[in-house]
Order: C-alpha cells, then sequence, then structure tokens
C-alpha cells in the first residue's frame, strides 16, 4: 500500500528531535486547547502543535473534498464520520505542508505563526466525545494467568476463550486524559477468611496496560461489520490504562463480570495515531489452527502490530522503575476480530466509540501487563529504588504508560499515558 506521507525518507522543515515519537511520518490526530475556552482539532510533528482550522482558513486544504466544518468541532467524531479516504488525504496534504523543501508555510512568518504551537504552551484534550466503550481480554498469556490464579490451573482458560473475542461494555463517562488524576476507589470486598462482606477503600488497585482503537460510524442498527472491511472503520489507536480495583472486582464479578471495580477511571493518551501510520508496523497474529475460529472471524494476511509497550511507575519524589515490557503483537485476538465479532449480532458502532484490548501480556514475567501478574497476585513484591516494594498501586504513585513502533529508521509513538493515584475521597454516609 503506498501512502506517501509513511515514506521513511521524509525530513521536515521543523526541528525533530532524533528519538521523538513524532517525526513527520507519524502526523497523528488531537485535539489541544490554547487558552481555556479555546479548543483547536489538531496534529503534531515533534513538539509543535498544529491548528488544521488555521491550515483551512489559510486555503492549504481548498482542494480536498470533504466538509470542512469538521475541522471547527471541539471533538474529532465529525471529522472521523468523513472516512477513511478523507483521513488520508488530509494527513499526506499535511505532511506535504511540511515537508522540508515544501516553502508555502515554511516561509510564511504570518501563516506559521497563526499554526505552529509549542506543545508545552498547549493542553493536550479528549480527542473524541467516547459514547461508547468496550473493553475486550484478548490476551492469551493475561488470560491463563488470571485463570491460573483464580481457577483451575489446568484448565486456566474458560471454554469460550479461544473461540470468540471475550469483552464487556465499559463505562465512558469515566474514561480521561493523560494527566488527570485518579482517586482510589470505595467499595465491597470480602476479605480472606470472612464471610461477609466490608465496604471500604480498595487495597489492591492496579494498571492495566492496554491500547485502544477508535472507530468511525461503521454500520446502522441490524448491519454486520465484516472482518475483512473491519479495518476501514478503524481510525487509529492510543495507549490505555484501564485502572482496575483488584478486591473489589473478586468479589462481584461473578455472575456479571467487571463492575465498580474498573469503571471509577481509565487513562488515555491523547494523540490519535492512525492505522495509516501504523502500516509499516504490521505483522502476523499468533496462530488460531487449534482450534480454527468460526467462518466469521477467520481471516489470511498481517492483521497484528509491532508496537513496544512499557510501563514505569514513579513513587512521589522517588526515582521511577520500568516494571513491564510488552508488545501488542501478542494479542490473540485482532482489532478486525474484535470489532467484526461486536458487531456480528448487529450492534451499532459509531464514531468516537473507544474499544480497548484488554490487558496485553507476554510469556515472560517481565512482560506481564498487571501489577497482579508481575507480583503474582502479591506473592512476589516489586523492589523500587528506594528500597520500598509495591505489590499494588499505592497512594501518590503515577504509573506511566509508552508505546512506539520502529524500522527502518523511524520511529513512530504515542507520547505517554500518565496518571497518579491519589488518596480515596472520604465516604460521607
Amino acid at each position: 500500500m503506498n501512502i506517501p506521507a509513511n515514506n521513511p525518507s521524509l525530513k521536515s522543515w521543523l526541528e525533530v528531535e532524533k528519538n521523538s515519537d513524532f517525526p513527520i511520518q507519524n502526523i497523528p490526530f488531537g485535539v489541544f486547547s490554547v487558552e481555556e475556552d479555546e479548543l483547536v482539532i489538531g496534529s503534531r510533528i515533534g513538539n509543535y502543535a498544529i491548528s488544521l482550522p488555521a491550515l483551512n482558513d489559510l486555503g492549504y486544504f481548498n482542494d480536498i473534498d470533504f466538509d470542512d466544518n469538521v475541522l471547527y468541532d471541539e471533538t474529532l467524531n465529525a471529522f472521523i464520520s468523513e472516512g477513511k479516504e478523507v483521513w488520508r488525504t488530509v494527513r499526506n496534504r499535511i505532511s506535504e505542508i511540511f515537508e522540508a523543501n515544501n516553502p508555502k508555510l515554511r516561509d510564511n512568518a504570518e501563516h506559521k505563526e497563526a499554526v505552529l504551537f509549542n506543545v508545552e504552551e498547549v493542553t493536550v484534550e479528549l480527542p473524541v466525545f467516547i459514547g461508547d466503550y468496550t473493553d475486550f481480554y484478548s490476551s492469551r498469556e493475561h488470560a491463563t494467568n488470571v485463570g491460573m490464579m483464580f481457577r483451575d490451573p489446568e484448565n486456566a482458560l474458560l471454554p469460550n476463550w479461544l473461540h470468540l473475542p471475550v469483552g464487556y461494555h465499559g463505562r465512558s463517562s469515566t474514561i480521561i486524559p493523560s494527566g488527570f488524576p485518579v482517586n482510589r476507589p470505595m467499595g465491597q470486598t470480602l476479605p480472606k477468611g470472612e464471610k461477609q462482606p466490608v465496604f471500604g477503600e480498595s487495597k489492591r488497585v492496579d494498571f492495566e496496560l492496554e491500547t485502544a482503537f477508535i472507530t468511525t460510524d461503521a454500520n446502522i442498527l441490524g448491519e454486520r461489520v465484516s472482518v475483512e472491511e473491519a479495518e476501514n472503520h478503524i481510525f487509529g489507536l492510543v495507549l490505555l490504562n484501564d485502572w482496575s480495583a483488584r478486591d473489589i472486582q473478586t468479589w462481584e464479578y461473578v455472575p456479571l463480570g467487571p463492575f465498580l471495580a474498573k469503571n471509577f477511571a481509565s487513562s488515555i493518551s491523547c494523540w490519535i495515531v492512525t492505522l495509516d501510520a501504523l502500516e509499516p508496523f504490521r505483522c502476523a497474529s499468533p496462530s488460531q489452527e487449534d482450534p480454527k475460529p468460526l467462518a466469521y472471524l477467520q481471516q489470511t494476511g498481517e492483521h497484528a502490530f509491532d508496537i513496544n509497550l512499557e510501563v514505569i511507575i514513579k513513587p512521589e519524589n522517588a526515582a521511577e522503575k520500568l516494571v513491564c515490557k510488552s508488545n501488542l503483537k501478542y494479542m490473540y485476538w485482532t482489532m478486525s476480530q474484535q470489532l467484526a465479532h461486536h458487531t456480528v449480532n448487529g450492534c451499532m458502532v459509531t464514531s468516537g466509540d473507544m474499544m480497548g484490548s484488554g490487558t496485553i501480556s507476554g510469556s515472560t514475567k517481565d512482560s506481564f501487563g498487571s501489577m497482579l501478574e508481575l507480583t503474582w497476585a502479591g506473592q512476589n513484591p516489586i523492589e523500587m529504588p528506594d528500597g520500598s516494594t509495591r505489590t499494588f498501586i499505592q497512594d501518590y504513585d503515577t504509573v506511566i504508560m509508552k508505546g512506539y513502533c520502529e524500522k527502518d529508521g523511524v520511529r513512530i509513538g504515542f507520547g505517554n499515558v500518565s496518571s497518579q493515584l491519589l488518596p480515596a475521597i472520604p465516604f460521607v454516609k
């Protein structure tokens, strides 16, 4: 597939640091605020935020056939609804504008002043209004680890797991942008050895290392999206920390699955990296031959993406520690299979919907994507640089997740998703 913006030889006239997540080959989309009441749809190259409304006002998108009113909204939802050909054309045009040898904007100081902002001087906001949020459970290693901990180790995976992408509907109202703090949740737990539950703050707050994809208007009610067409309805990806309260979860999840343990906060990175930008990093996904999925989930070709992921824990006023290194390519079920399964019953998927991958764990202990696995439910504490230990996340710890792809001298990254855990808000009866 020839996507001009992906050309690894491209250079920008904007200064871009060598290991930046945002070279000219990335061109993600997002929303930022310059002043408190002004939200701007934009992109990013290096440490520069780019105003797309300003580019449009100055005529840089004049010959592109789309409803340019979508660039003046406060979210990307309407732009995403324009469809894949428009996203691709606009991204390619941004690439042309900022290519090193193109003088049109480069040599126009007045235009540059309207278009470019230092990312340190803007606030990056939630990029879309997320109407619906679904979280999957698609890492075989993660599902096996959890099954071994809490069920029969010889039958760690439930009978349906290898036949369909397991998922549940989450709570979109508590999806928050990177940098926004999270309060320790409260709820019911059943202490070990007790028969009656107690109410109080969770003592086992955990991160879950995930990515999430953002959809366009994929179908109408009653229609299905085929596995072959699914990627045409995926706009791009963000990093996702799906915070979890393991002790609350253990008590509440039977019979209907996650509830209060998972709906108090989900943190995301805010620059959406398009599927087009990730195209060079396609790779094979794990084999699905034993058993083979049902026909509507079968696919050929490469539908996984080689995205390196890592998690860092930073205590307040102390040195940080890298606790996990994983990769999206480990996921058993692909994004296209997840979307095809999600709609096979006619469920409608709309612009701005978000779908989490589920915790991304690899086969080695340092690639496990949650504290639950890294410490094996608290049995093996992690030692921090200051001599303290962690079994789960402590108050005032900041969890930082990073993700990037690298090939042919090009690094495409997501920035990071970072959130600090604050103490619980006192409960007043």
